[in-house]
Order: structure tokens, then C-alpha cells, then sequence
């Protein structure tokens, strides 16, 4: 079923947004919990997604990759986390970080189980529900899959500092005034999804190995 533009941006919209979302609060929540209150004080870890939106990193960037046919991505506005000021800052960061990752696999399972009983619905709102779903794993799979890669500043480089060793820790985290332009770069040259292909493809055969 070949969809216009219109409808491809309908369909994607909610599970985007909804990705997106949660994946922010989820890191504010934990980083609340090990004891950094700053993304509660500036009223980060909430539903909201008007608190999370970036116009060009979460609307912008992915209505241009899924025009385009590519790997979708995006991001979101990062939920502030000082590590600092959590209480076992270098062994609680895995936690934090490990958090979005984690929640975007949830959210894949959901959307697994909305396709997987979308014939209960009306007749009318089946293929609907059947193409958002889709849209959602899809979504969710590889933000999930993209935040674990080991490079800074993503959830999988704050991974990698939190497991190295103290000094190798520390010289690995200053690749992150980096991260950004070498995500950029992987990304317009196609390495990017080559690299991160074989791991959502992966990723799809346990998901639906469970639904």
C-alpha cells in the first residue's frame, strides 16, 4: 500500500512523538530516583511532549528522512542530567543512560501487541492501526538500537564511560564534543545504517519471536 506524504505524517506523528517522549522523561525519572532533581526542577520529567520537542531535530529532520526513504532519525531536546549529583555518579550513569534505550524497547512490544490484535478493532480503523504500529516498531527499534551505539553522547557512550575504567573513562568521554558531527557524518554517507542494519534487523526477529 503506497501512502501519500500526508498520510506517511499522519501515521508516523504519534508513535514519533510518543518515542521521543518517553525516551526523555524515562532518563529524567531514574536520574530523579539516584538522586539528580534537576530534570524535575525544570518540569523535564513529565508526558508533555511539548517539553521535549526540538522543531528540527524531532519534527523536521525525521519528516525529511522518512520523505527520503532513509533510516529514520531525530532527537529530541536532552533531558538535563549532572551526573554529579547523582549519588554513585560513574555507576549510576549506566542506569540514566540505559533508561531511554529501555523504554523504547517497552514501547515496541506495545506496538507489536496494537498490530498483533488490530483485527479486534472496526473494520475501518484495522489498517490504520496495522500501519501505526508498524511505524511505531519501526520507531522505537532504532532509537533504540541508534542510542546504544558506544559513542558519546549517546545512551551507549554514557554506557561504555560508566562499565571503562576510571582513566579510560575519562579519555573516552571527551570524544563527546565530537559525537554530534561524527553521527552527522556517518549518517549522510550511509555507513551509519550499515552499521546499525544488522542489529534492528536482529531486533525484529526477537520482538516478533514474542508476539
Amino acid at each position: 500500500m503506497e501512502l501519500s506524504l500526508v498520510q506517511k505524517i499522519v501515521i508516523y506523528a504519534i508513535p514519533v512523538i510518543f518515542a521521543i517522549t518517553v525516551h526523555e522523561a524515562s532518563h529524567g525519572y531514574v536520574a530523579k530516583y539516584f538522586g539528580d532533581m534537576t530534570a524535575q526542577n525544570e518540569g523535564r520529567i513529565t508526558l508533555n511532549p511539548l517539553k521535549h520537542i526540538d522543531p528540527f531535530g524531532t519534527i523536521l529532520l525525521p519528516a525529511l528522512t522518512i520523505m527520503l526513504g532513509g533510516i529514520l532519525f531525530g532527537w529530541a531536546k536532552p533531558v538535563p542530567v549532572n551526573f554529579a549529583l547523582l549519588r554513585n555518579p560513574k555507576k549510576d550513569m549506566l542506569w540514566v543512560a540505559a533508561a531511554g534505550p529501555a523504554s523504547n524497547l517497552v514501547m515496541a512490544f506495545f506496538w507489536a501487541l496494537v498490530m498483533k490484535f488490530s483485527s479486534m478493532a472496526p473494520a475501518a480503523f484495522e489498517m490504520p492501526l496495522i500501519l501505526m504500529a508498524k511505524a511505531g516498531i519501526t520507531i522505537n527499534v532504532v532509537l533504540m538500537i541508534l542510542n546504544l551505539l558506544p559513542l558519546p553522547p549517546l545512551d551507549g557512550g554514557r554506557i561504555a564511560v560508566s562499565l571503562l575504567p576510571g582513566r579510560l573513562a575519562y579519555s573516552f568521554s571527551k570524544l563527546e564534543r565530537y559525537g554530534f558531527v561524527i553521527l552527522i557524518v556517518l549518517l549522510f554517507t550511509g555507513i551509519l545504517s550499515k552499521i546499525l542494519e544488522p542489529f534492528i534487523n536482529a531486533a525484529y526477529r526477537v520482538l516478533f519471536s514474542f508476539v
